[in-house]
């Protein structure tokens, strides 16, 4: 799965990377660390041949739901690409709304004797890692409120991801970005070759959805001896 990531481009990069559209307003992005599920994250959409980066919670809520959102138990921060289009929460916006989630690298956790060992990955080529995803809109009828959603689409492993996590995201490359929020595209839902990502060990304190998201520190390589104290 794919549980935790971060989040660094300028505005300017963005807008480059993803072609939105001109008069989009522009954001003062911020530095982020340690996103977390729940949280609030930007997604690309495209609507009406335009493409715009919308503010939505980590975690689908699917349209149809019809009980509070603090019911809501599922992780549905990520939806496996083997099941993605017969899961009911899922299934719909698979058909009909997909996205693209930026990220600049995310943590992965490798079962070593000493616990779980959080392991940072990035492109190797410097840019902005981009994740298939699905978003859906929500109305809370008690509030009347609408809530933006979405989920990144996980797949099995590559080779070089297999060393550390059994899953990892669906990457997709710029040539794509428009194929998959066309709605089409469902072939890209496979393991990235084996030399998209680069990857090192970093400190255990990113185990705790309770640090700061702030903390560039968390980035920093280790050695591993260090994360064994």
């Amino acid at each position: 799965m794919c549980g935790r990531f971060t989040y660094r481009l300028t505005w300017p990069e963005i807008v480059k990377l993803y072609r939105l559209t001109l008069d989009t307003p522009a954001r003062n992005t911020q530095p982020r660390y340690n996103i977390c599920p729940t949280t609030t994250i930007d997604a690309v959409v495209e609507r009406d041949g335009k493409r715009e980066l919308v503010p939505m919670r980590w975690g689908l809520i699917p349209s149809w739901w019809s009980k509070p959102l603090k019911e809501m138990k599922l992780a549905t921060f990520n939806a496996r690409a083997e099941s993605v289009a017969e899961k009911p929460m899922f299934r719909s916006a698979f058909k009909r709304t997909r996205c693209l989630i930026s990220a600049s690298g995310y943590y992965e956790w490798h079962d070593v004797p000493g616990g779980k060992q959080p392991y940072y990955f990035t492109r190797a080529d410097g840019d902005a890692v981009t994740i298939a995803g699905l978003w859906d809109e929500w109305k809370d009828k008690a509030t009347g409120e609408t809530l933006k959603s979405c989920t990144m689409i996980i797949t099995e492993h590559n080779d070089f991801v297999g060393e550390v996590h059994d899953r990892m995201p669906v990457i997709l490359e710029q040539r794509d970005f428009g194929t998959w929020l066309a709605g089409a595209g469902n072939e890209l839902m496979k393991p990235a070759a084996n030399d998209v990502l680069q990857r090192w060990p970093v400190s255990k304190r990113v185990n705790s959805s309770r640090t700061s998201d702030d903390d560039s520190s968390l980035i920093e390589e280790i050695e591993l001896r260090e994360a064994a104290k």
